[in-house]
Formats: structure tokens, C-alpha cells, sequence
């Protein structure tokens, strides 16, 4: 019996890949050694979507998209050989809702409909292997148009590169860093906040009804277009969008509302925020105390998860890492803000399988986020598992190799035998 007819083949590609029976990633049940199963890798429902465990993929810029902000063979692989292992909750990098709202030249997009097709093959990829996959939506607001981080990590992309420096735009006429190389972004009218609102609409019903994706991300953080409106350093607005906390997270709100109603209802929603703008000087800028009072307001309108981040729109801050590259005490006060009526993800230097963990049965959040690890070791996963102790199941190609099924040698080896013997015999 040949390879093709002894197993099943999974569905949805057009080449011949195992279907995944048993979800990679997930803890065998009940584990060999009889003992708990550590929280890090016990199944957390969002929603309509069931993760096999509570590691997560953060959304990270590639960099790779072709001149029409399409993913390319690049994508498929990079995300491939990391989610095929296993991750529970994986996003694709962020990924523009306007055409003037990408980060540089190479960022993905979509908002037109073959941009949502070309982001389908690296779905299609991923749901062969039995995995979920979502996407980050975004708007770069003031600090589009730049080079893509491999070129420099903070300069102009100019027209003769493909980058729209006259067309980047923000809440207010106030540049990311004074004297710097960002332009000074132009200040949006009413109708077109409107207009983006839209499109973060209809790229959400893209996402989901061409590309196929299993959840979205909102990026609210790190100094983009919504990070911009609700952070008072970066808002002067006098009108319905400025001034009152509650006028600086209306956008925010505003596309929740918008998005909500291009989804199914059992479609999940998380919204990556930076909880603080780590602002040193004696300056109004968002503090945790700001996304506290923030989490259940978009909790009520139908975000399922709050990714905790943090920074990136005061361009005078200093690093987190310079007093704590974990944002676990900020993901806690929104987790305590929200308990049980929603669920709190936390990215940054976690470090180890173990130290997450630990916040996670300690109720600090409830899924780890990591990026530059799986950069480094795209099998984190199994890495955390063993560190854990814990038994978990593999994409087919590769179980064979962690777990052999020394039986069948065995009976491979008294099957030669049997049969030597029997020739012997006559």
C-alpha cells in the first residue's frame, strides 16, 4: 500500500501533505507521566476559536511585500515553519487598511481584494496543517512611509523608493520626532476619519471572507494611527476626536463598532494596545491608569482580547527595556480591570517557557506572547514543552522522529525472521 492510499491527505492545497489528525502543539491527553498539564498548554476558547495551548506568534514586519503590498512566497514559509508547530494564537504581521497606511514600500496590505487573495496562500498553508492563523490590521498613521527596518531604522522613504511622504497623515500637524526624519503628517478631517474607519471595515470582511483568516488583530499601539488619537502627546484636536479621553477613543471605538459589523458574531477580536507611552517627562501622554479605564469600554463593544505592548509614540521616552522589558505588571492591571469577561495577551522578553507560565497561573494574563524568539527557534514551542515537561503532539512528518513507534520495528524485524527461517526450512 502506497504512501497516497495508507494516509489521508489534507485538504485545501493542491499537492499532497498528511492531514494533521492531532493538532501540533497541543498536550497529549492524558501525558505519559500522568502528571497536570502546565497552564501554558492547556486549551483556551475565544470566542468561536478553540487554541490548543496559550503561546502566542506576535505580529511581526516582514518587510517582504512585493510593489503592490502582496504576500509573496516569503510569507508562506516564514509563517509556515513557525505555525505548523504549533503556536495556539498566531498573527501575521501588520498589514494596511489604506493605501497611505503602510509603514514602508514593503509592508502587506489590503485593501483591495487581490491583496486578500495573495495573503490567502499563506492561510491555505496553514489550515493544511490543521492551525489557525489571524492577521494584525493596521494604520501607520504619522510614521508611514519610512524604509523597511532592514534598510534604516528610521528614515524617509521618499518617492523615488515608493514611499508617499505628502500623503502621510495623523489626528495632528505633529511629527513622530521633532527635526527627524518623519514628515509632519497632515491633519485628517472629519471625513477622512471617517473614510479610514471604512476601511478597516472592509478589510476586516476581506480578511475573512477571501483570505480566510481564523481571528484579527487591531494595532492600537506603538505610536501608529490609533495609538496616535488616543494618546493626548500626539492629539491636539479640538473637536469630536481630540481633547476629553473619551474624544481621543472614539476613533478606537468607532472602528471596534466597524469591524464588529463585517465579522461573524462567533468571530474573535483582539486589540493590541501600549498601555503606557512611557513617557519620563512631566508631559499629558497615556498611562496604564488610561488603559485601565479603556479595557472594559472595548471589552463591551466586542474585543475578546487586549494584547498588552507598550511605547513607541513618544519619540522622547525611554526603551521599556531600560526599566522592564516585561510588560506583565501592565498586562495585570488590565487583566484585573477586566477579570473574567475577557481575556488579556502580553508581549515582550518573556524569556522562558517557565516565566510565562508562571504569570499565566498566577492570573497576571492569560496567553504569552513571543517575536523574536520564534525568530530565533521557530519550534518554541516543542523548546517550551520540553522545558515544561510537557508531551506534546507534532506536525506527522516530524512525531515519527520525536516519538518512534519501536513496535513496528520490531514487528518488522520478527516478520524478516519468520520469513528467513521458513526459506531456510525447505
Amino acid at each position: 500500500m502506497s504512501l497516497h492510499e495508507s494516509v489521508s491527505a489534507a485538504e485545501g492545497v493542491p499537492y499532497f501533505t498528511p492531514k494533521q489528525i492531532l493538532q501540533a502543539g497541543s498536550a497529549v491527553v492524558p501525558q505519559p507521566d500522568g502528571k497536570e498539564i502546565p497552564k501554558l498548554f492547556q486549551p483556551l476558547k475565544v470566542r468561536g476559536l478553540t487554541l490548543q495551548n496559550r503561546i502566542g506568534l506576535a505580529p511581526m514586519a516582514q518587510y517582504s511585500a512585493n510593489s503592490k503590498f502582496e504576500a509573496t512566497p516569503w510569507h508562506v514559509v516564514q509563517y509556515g515553519e513557525i505555525i505548523k508547530r504549533g503556536p495556539g494564537l498566531s498573527f501575521i504581521e501588520a498589514t494596511s487598511v489604506s493605501p497611505e497606511g503602510g509603514s514602508s514600500p514593503r509592508d502587506l496590505a489590503i485593501f483591495n481584494d487581490e491583496q486578500a487573495k495573495k495573503l490567502k496562500d499563506v492561510v491555505d498553508f496553514v489550515h493544511s496543517q490543521n492551525q489557525h492563523v489571524g492577521i494584525q490590521l493596521t494604520h501607520s498613521g504619522r510614521k508611514a512611509s519610512g524604509l523597511p527596518n532592514y534598510e534604516h531604522l528610521e528614515k524617509l522613504a521618499d518617492e523615488s523608493v515608493g514611499g508617499w511622504p505628502e500623503k502621510v497623515v495623523g489626528p495632528s500637524p505633529i511629527p513622530h520626532r521633532p527635526q527627524g526624519s518623519y514628515p509632519i503628517p497632515k491633519e485628517l478631517s472629519v471625513s477622512d476619519i471617517k473614510r479610514i474607519v471604512k476601511e478597516f471595515g472592509s478589510a476586516a470582511k476581506r480578511a475573512v471572507e477571501i483570505s480566510g483568516f481564523d481571528i484579527i488583530q487591531i494595532h492600537g499601539a506603538h505610536g501608529y494611527l490609533i495609538n496616535n488619537f488616543y494618546s493626548p502627546l500626539s492629539n491636539k484636536r479640538t473637536d469630536d476626536y481630540g481633547g476629553s479621553f473619551e474624544n481621543r477613543i472614539r476613533f478606537l471605538l468607532e472602528i471596534i463598532d466597524e469591524i464588529r459589523l463585517n465579522v461573524p458574531n462567533d468571530f474573535p477580536l483582539s486589540l493590541r494596545i501600549s498601555a503606557s507611552d512611557n513617557s519620563v517627562d512631566d508631559v499629558a501622554s497615556w498611562t496604564i491608569e488610561d488603559s485601565v479605564k479603556l479595557a472594559p469600554l472595548v471589552i463591551a463593544r466586542g474585543v475578546d482580547i487586549i494584547d498588552i505592548s507598550s511605547g513607541g509614540n513618544d519619540s522622547s521616552a525611554r526603551a521599556r527595556s531600560a526599566f522592564d522589558s516585561v510588560h506583565a505588571d501592565l498586562a495585570k492591571a488590565v487583566k484585573s480591570a477586566i477579570g473574567d469577561t475577557g481575556l488579556v495577551s502580553c508581549a515582550g522578553s518573556l524569556k522562558s517557557g517557565t516565566i510565562a507560565n508562571k504569570y499565566i497561573e498566577d492570573g497576571a494574563f492569560d496567553i504569552a506572547e513571543f517575536g523574536r524568539a520564534f525568530l530565533k527557534n521557530p519550534a518554541l514551542v516543542n523548546q517550551f514543552a520540553d522545558e515544561l515537561g510537557v508531551r506534546i503532539n507534532n506536525p506527522r512528518q516530524l512525531e515519527w522522529v520525536f516519538h518512534t513507534d519501536r513496535n513496528q520495528i520490531i514487528e518488522a524485524i520478527t516478520e524478516a525472521a519468520e520469513k528467513v527461517a521458513a526459506l531456510n526450512s525447505n
